[in-house]
Formats: structure tokens, sequence, C-alpha cells
């Protein structure tokens, strides 16, 4: 089963894990890594914590130890999906090969990755170093029981890689013509002005917060934050919600709602950003409540990036792009332990309906790990 990533992703596929992710799918990983001689610790982190009405995510951190004082090379990635939605040719999770494509939920985002992560590790000897693995089943959802558990529980183990590959599907057009050596931050802002509800003919018996919430929305829209940077595009503030709880059209409401979400480069934190809102929230008289869900962070160019776009070269005749374009991922927190990059398959079908791999690509990829991983270990 570990030696073939074609079959790995099909046992994978097979497990209905819709985020978060417990239980079988973790079962077969689980027998996969142990197979080819891992340690494996699972744990289940959020369950029936006071305060929280989160479900409980589960997670797995395996390694393979090779001589001491070897290099410590880590894969990461996710085994919880999105919902597969309705309209899909076969079952979801039922994976189907339907031509040269394999089909079902996960093919790409990330399951097929993983599948082709156990396959390159399974031909590399023990003795070449130390490798693991960082999985969660919470990287589809809140994110807040999953990558950063493991990061502590790693911490608390002493098992700190050198370098780490997190398998997202970074390939745009064709695989490896894209990997990712950053990612921009994103907060999450909801606003909100209180006025005073009454009859629209009589508006000195009432507060109308309605132009208070416009002004601020205004003066956030026409924010420039920057222009970007070498290698980060200029940051935006995007209006996501708007909302005035009003069935009636004779009354001027009490209460007027907003929320902004922010995608920001490494000329901003969060922190700065929310106090700029929270002020400019303040001067028309509404509150600000941010929500920061992380920080750019950006891995330059370098040895390790190298031995990526060496490895995809030598299986593809690609030269892959070093980009920090898209939305957030788990790398956000990875990169607290060590460099990190996100290298992976091509991202066309991901949370669509009929999700889909190319097989060629499972064993393209597999080899393209595998020479990342055995370029890590005797760097």
């Amino acid at each position: 089963m570990s030696h073939d990533p074609l079959a790995n992703a099909r046992h994978l596929m097979a497990c209905e894990s819709v985020t978060p992710a417990r239980g079988p799918v973790f079962d077969m990983l689980e027998e996969m890594l142990a197979a080819l001689g891992f340690e494996v610790d699972r744990f289940v982190k959020g369950e029936g914590e006071e305060g929280t009405d989160e479900e409980a995510v589960e997670n797995l951190f395996a390694i393979r130890r090779g001589p001491a004082g070897s290099q410590h090379f880590a894969f990461a990635g996710h085994v919880d999906v999105v919902p597969p939605g309705e309209g899909w040719e076969s079952s979801a999770f039922e994976p189907e090969i339907r031509g040269d494509l394999l089909y079902g939920r996960g093919a790409v985002d990330m399951k097929g990755a993983i599948a082709c992560m156990v396959a390159a590790v399974a031909e590399i000897p023990a003795e070449a170093g130390t490798l693991s693995f960082i999985i969660t089943g919470d990287e589809e959802g809140p994110a807040l029981h999953g990558t950063t558990a493991l990061i502590d529980r790693m911490r608390e183990r002493g098992d700190i890689p050198d370098l780490c590959l997190v398998g997202e599907p970074t390939s745009v057009n064709r695989l490896g013509d894209m990997m990712k050596i950053g990612r921009r931050g994103s907060v999450n802002i909801w606003l909100e002005v209180a006025g005073s509800q009454g009859h629209v003919a009589y508006p000195h018996l009432a507060d109308n917060p309605m132009p208070r919430m416009v002004a601020i929305l205004a003066e956030l829209d026409a924010l420039v934050l920057d222009e970007g940077t070498d290698w980060f595009q200029p940051s935006n503030l995007e209006i996501t919600e708007f909302n005035v709880p009003n069935r009636a059209h004779n009354v001027i409401p009490g209460k007027a709602t907003a929320r902004i979400s922010i995608r920001f480069n490494d000329q901003h934190s969060g922190a700065s950003l929310s106090e700029k809102v929270i002020a400019i929230a303040g001067k028309h008289g509404g509150t600000a409540r941010p929500i920061i869900s992380g920080e750019p962070f950006l891995t330059p160019p370098g040895e390790f990036s190298q031995m990526i776009a060496d490895a995809v070269k030598a299986e593809t005749g690609v030269e892959p792009e070093a980009s920090t374009t898209g939305g957030t991922s788990d790398a956000r927190f990875l990169k607290d332990l060590c460099p990190v990059i996100e290298f992976g398959l091509v991202n066309a079908t991901m949370h669509k309906t009929d999700e889909a791999v190319a097989v060629d690509d499972l064993a393209t990829l597999t080899a393209i790990y595998r020479r990342i991983a055995k370029a890590a270990l005797t760097n």
C-alpha cells in the first residue's frame, strides 16, 4: 500500500473526513506510516473544553528517527476536507478513475499530496536522516485545535524539524509551475454602530446609526494600505457584510453592523491594522472587534527553495515560480518552527464538484517529494 501513491490516495479519499476529521482517515494514515517504521502519536483536541462549542479535532505526528544529529525534514498537511456539495458524477467518497483522472473529494486538497509523501519516504532508508509527518484534521475549519496544537506537542517532545514542506495544491496550470514561499496575513473585523430606534416621522426622537456606519465604511474603503513589495502584492481591504436588522419601512433602526476582511503583506501586522480600524470606527461613534487569523511570512529565496526548484525541474522540466499569492494555509503557523515552503498538485478543482487529480501527477509528485526529502536530509 505505502509504496503506491495511487493506492494510497484511493484509500485516504475513501475515508469520509469532512472537517473536523477524526477516526478512520487517521487509522488509515497510521497504518501506512507504521508499516514504514514511523512512531505515530495521535491525539484529540478541543472536545468538551469549557466555554467552547467546537467539535473535537484529531491530529497526528509521526516520526522516524535517523542517526543522532542527523537532519530532520518534515512533511505537513491536512486530511480534513470541505463538504462535497451536490452534483457529483460519482460519489465524492468513492474514488473513481475516469480517463486519466482520479475523482473524489480530497484528490488535490490534499489527500493526494499526502499519499505522495508517504510513497516518497517509503524508498528513503532510515539511516538517511529523520523524517516526520505533521498532519491535522482541522485546516479547512476554524484551525483552532489543529496545527497550533501539533506545534505545542512537538515542542513538548523536542521534535523540531530543520525544514518543512506543506503539500497544499500550489500548482496552477501544470504540476510544478508554482511554489509558495510565503503568504499574506489575514484579519477579519466586525463593526457595530449603536443608535436608538424610532419612527421615521419623528427623527428627533431617534438616533439613526446607518449614516455613521456608512461613513466608517466609506473611510475604510478609501484607504490605500500600500503599493506592494518585492514579494507581496498590495494589501487589500474588502467590505464583506453590511447588515441592518430592520423589517419595517417606517422604523429608524437601532443598530447597524458590518464586517471587513483585510489581506495584508509584511508592511503591516494584524495588530497595527486592527488599531487603525478601531480608531476610524471610534471617530464615527462605532466599535470594532478584530480576529487575526494569520500574520504575513516569507521564507526568502535561498537554499530550500532551490532544492524544490531543482527537484521539480529534474522531474518535469518546469521552473517553479516562487509566489506569495492566494489565501492562508497552516504554513502561517509552521513558520514559527522552521523555514517552510508549500508545494503540491494543480489547484484548479480544489473545493469544487468533481475534484480530480491526474493519475500521472501522483507518480510525478512522489518522485519530486522524494528528491526534496533526500536533498533536505543531506543538506
